[in-house]
């Protein structure tokens, strides 16, 4: 709870090696968090489990095992027969903004990578993507066309 700036609108995250980095997060998200709010107060959450966002039935934390269950059984109920994890979703979410004209530089921050590099391997793009984006802006093909 503490690493949420609603107001500000984003939230701090704390990765791998303990990075730090802050992410934007839409108004959106922040009306769905409001519902689960009305809803965790009616809980009975244990001593020491008050800071963390989501919580189990039991009032505790939920765990990284907790989680990777949780997205599987969504992804099944979805029809998804791919294996899916919270990598998956961070490599989709990478994709997506690069594919919808992100920056790689922001892109990187947002992924907390040191490396350029690292971000560059990590967003793939297919090649068929990559050939239509240079067949609609590349300028020299851009020339024939209005010919």
């Amino acid at each position: 709870m503490s690493d949420l700036y609603l107001d500000e609108e984003y939230v701090r995250v704390l990765g791998k090696g303990s990075k730090e980095r802050l992410v934007p997060i839409s108004p959106k998200a922040i009306q769905e968090l409001g519902y689960w709010f009305d809803d965790r107060q009616l809980m009975n959450i244990k001593p020491g489990e008050e800071d963390y966002v989501f919580l189990n039935r039991r009032g505790a934390h939920l765990t990284r095992t907790m989680i990777l269950i949780m997205i599987k059984a969504q992804a099944k109920e979805a029809g998804i027969q791919k294996t899916i994890s919270p990598h998956t979703l961070r490599h989709s979410f990478a994709t997506a903004l690069l594919e919808g004209g992100a920056d790689l530089r922001f892109i990187q921050a947002l992924l907390g990578h040191e490396n350029i590099g690292t971000t560059e391997i990590y967003t793939h793009i297919d090649t068929s993507t990559l050939r239509q984006e240079i067949l609609e802006h590349h300028p020299r093909n851009m020339k024939h066309q209005q010919d």
